[in-house]
């Protein structure tokens, strides 16, 4: 069994700001909000939520091979 990451750096796309931030286990984040700019990042096309389009590593649920957000 593989150890689950809680923790990931988010970078904002649209100023750089970096911020670790933990992960819920128990649902997706759809949405964040950068604390320096305000912008709030969505997923890209084809990523379940925020951290696995804009974090260091991916959510929970990927990271134990399951589909995430279902």
């Amino acid at each position: 069994m593989n150890t689950v990451l809680l923790i990931s750096t988010i970078t904002c796309p649209e100023c750089g700001q970096e911020k670790e931030e933990i992960m819920p286990t128990d649902a997706c984040q759809f949405f964040y909000q950068c604390t320096v700019c305000q912008v709030v990042l969505k997923p890209k096309p084809g990523d379940c939520c925020v951290f696995c389009s804009y974090g260091t590593v991916d959510c929970p649920p990927i990271q134990q091979g399951e589909k995430c957000c279902e």
